[in-house]
């Protein structure tokens, strides 16, 4: 490793991922996995992991069930600072058909206790502290507090960020999207085309639906939303500029994960490419960065794993600064 930690990462609710690939799967009837992949996976954790694929360490704070301690070697996550909580780590599962769709079942997150929970947050502010860190990507599900029922709670969060200077990566969907985008602390946003319409209580039909939506969140305080459109690619929106980026269509094999494979990208983007404070209104390169993110989303959805294995041969990306707000989504969205 290069030895930059410009960046970490936190999952509040990390899953082991187990992966069957079939062939001809038969709904409602007996099927036999031609192979099967075990991998410790959640947003966060596959960010940092394809982070050190280009040389760049992101320590990753996780809050792990005690009932398998071998987890991290046996999965090749040494690499993450755990936080061992009571209890069984939830467990996900993919199917992935050969030539066909990818299904995946989730787990509910795990309750956390409130003690447990404030210490993610003290190991949290300590990584950053020792790190320098300049970005904390907070990505996944949001647990709920086993003493009161309600989900975490990231203001203490957005608090210590603020007072330390660093910029905060945001990946959460369903209620908590729409909470913590009115709440206007995040730095980044990435939401995909139904996140988004659901967030904004809006059909997107075209880029300019998609536009006009992430500026309301941009008149929230979000800097910068990164609009995850699938075929489309990728809309990069801040309150004075939108830009568009996507690749050419790619084989793809197993979609989980791509989405933490376009922030690691776009990360990965702007600790090697730094900017004035000026740039895009934002201080960084966005166009620099969504051009590596749809790089890295590519390569993801034509790999089998559910974290992002090779950033070798990427395929190319067309980025385009003003992009036609009349162009007709591939996958409309409704709330």
């Amino acid at each position: 490793m290069a030895g930059n930690t410009s960046i970490v990462t936190l999952t509040p609710a990390p899953t082991l991922d187990r992966t069957y690939f079939v062939n001809n799967l038969e709904p409602g009837g007996v099927n036999r996995a031609t192979r099967v992949g075990e991998e410790l996976a959640g947003k966060g954790i596959n960010v940092s992991r394809a982070l050190r694929l280009a040389n760049i360490e992101a320590p990753g704070i996780v809050p792990i069930g005690d009932a398998d301690t071998g987890v991290l070697e046996r999965t090749g996550s040494e690499f993450l600072t755990p936080l061992w909580v009571e209890g069984t780590l939830r467990v996900s599962t993919t199917i992935v058909e050969e030539n066909g769709p990818t299904t995946k079942i989730n787990e509910n997150p795990r309750p956390l206790k409130q003690a447990d929970w404030d210490h993610v947050l003290r190991l949290t502010e300590e990584t950053l502290v020792a790190s320098g860190a300049m970005w904390l990507v907070v990505a996944g599900a949001h647990p709920d507090i086993l003493e009161t029922g309600k989900a975490i709670d990231l203001q203490p969060l957005f608090d210590l960020t603020k007072k330390l200077d660093v910029r905060v990566v945001l990946d959460t969907s369903g209620p908590a999207l729409r909470f913590w985008a009115q709440n206007g602390s995040a730095t980044i946003m990435k939401p995909n085309a139904h996140e988004l319409a659901e967030c904004v209580g809006r059909e997107l039909s075209t880029f300019g639906d998609v536009i006009d939506a992430a500026r309301k969140l941009n008149g929230w305080g979000i800097d910068c939303v990164m609009a995850s459109l699938g075929v489309d690619g990728i809309l990069a929106v801040t309150s004075s500029h939108a830009i568009h980026a996507r690749t050419a269509p790619v084989k793809v094999i197993n979609t989980v994960g791509a989405g933490d494979s376009t922030i690691a990208g776009f990360l990965a983007a702007l600790a090697t490419h730094p900017a004035d404070e000026t740039a895009y209104g934002v201080g960084f390169d966005i166009a620099e960065g969504i051009s590596a993110a749809v790089q890295w989303g590519a390569a993801k959805v034509q790999q089998p794993t559910s974290g992002l294995q090779s950033i070798e041969n990427l395929v190319s990306a067309t980025v385009d600064q003003n992009p036609d707000r009349n162009h007709l989504l591939g996958e409309p969205a409704k709330p």
